[in-house]
């Protein structure tokens, strides 16, 4: 039986309208808390700020003439690179090891997965005190470890060569949880007949890992890439809690700098702050497009 056209078309606006219905909180989530901010940082970044950080007036490129002729502003770039480097490839490629390593048939294998996952129930807070108290150059465990090898006390946070590497290796260990958890899952769907045929053409070890079971989880480990260097890019929680973005501004990362900007001792310079935070958001989007045409490329979905 065929239904006529007016009575088809009346279906499908009233089904339009239900979905709209459905999507609406959606929709009204987004356009407060992301949409409006985005443009009210837009506006304020083409704005000048009084004392009191109220608009004092349209002054075009200015704030962006002033980012970029800055060179405290380069040195924040530069951090904010180092530590996304810093944080990135290292998270993925331990936790890809230890992925790989609990992959195999060995004892206790859900004790292993749960306790190098811990870290993903962490949140940012909490490892960063836990760290605070570790790196603690009086009472940390961590000097107190070295000290029965004869090493002196490490000030692993205030040292101007050691903070950032000190900031980034308490990021990876709270990234590792979870990528270990998104790899883990790449490798339970892995098929089990071209596993079993590479066996039989007598792949095994390594030249198993190396062949078939790294291309087959390209995916998971192209998400990762992604999404933990927009992770790492925005980062702010440990830095604010451990080094505060010292010393010497070695930890500032563009996070960090729009903080203090913005808010940090009634600075209230929104125009400024603003300003990065657009430099921000074009990073993101530059290296995640670059990340998407060049990396993708090498993304085996099967």
């Amino acid at each position: 039986m065929t239904v006529p056209t007016a009575v088809a078309g009346t279906a499908r606006r009233k089904g339009a309208w239900a979905a709209l219905v459905y999507l609406l909180p959606a929709l009204v989530v987004f356009g407060v808390f992301i949409f409006w901010p985005l443009v009210k940082s837009m506006l304020l970044s083409v704005q000048g700020t009084d004392i009191l950080g109220n608009p004092s007036g349209y002054v075009g490129f200015v704030n962006y003439g002033t980012l970029f002729t800055d060179p405290e502003f380069l040195t924040v770039l530069w951090v904010t690179f180092a530590f996304t480097i810093l944080t990135v490839l290292p998270s993925i490629a331990i936790a890809l090891f230890i992925a790989l390593i609990l992959h195999g048939r060995i004892r206790g294998v859900r004790f292993f997965r749960t306790a190098f996952a811990l870290p993903f129930a962490f949140s940012v807070a909490t490892a960063s005190v836990i760290f605070g108290v570790l790196f603690n150059p009086a009472s940390g465990v961590l000097n107190g470890i070295l000290s029965h090898f004869g090493v002196g006390k490490v000030a692993w946070l205030t040292n101007p060569d050691l903070a950032l590497w000190s900031v980034s290796g308490a990021t990876v260990w709270m990234q590792i949880g979870y990528n270990l958890l998104v790899i883990s899952a790449g490798l339970g769907a892995l098929p089990d007949d071209v596993l079993e045929a590479a066996r039989l053409d007598g792949a095994s070890g390594f030249r198993l890992q190396r062949s078939i079971i790294m291309p087959l989880i390209t995916p998971q480990l192209f998400f990762l890439v992604v999404v933990g260097t927009i992770h790492s890019l925005q980062s702010f929680g440990q830095i604010k809690i451990l080094t505060v973005g010292g010393p010497e501004g070695r930890t500032t990362t563009l996070v960090y700098s729009i903080y203090e900007q913005a808010f940090a001792n009634n600075n209230s310079n929104y125009g400024y702050a603003s300003a990065q935070a657009m430099v921000l958001l074009l990073i993101v989007l530059i290296i995640t497009a670059l990340q998407f045409g060049v990396l993708e490329r090498r993304v085996f979905y099967r």
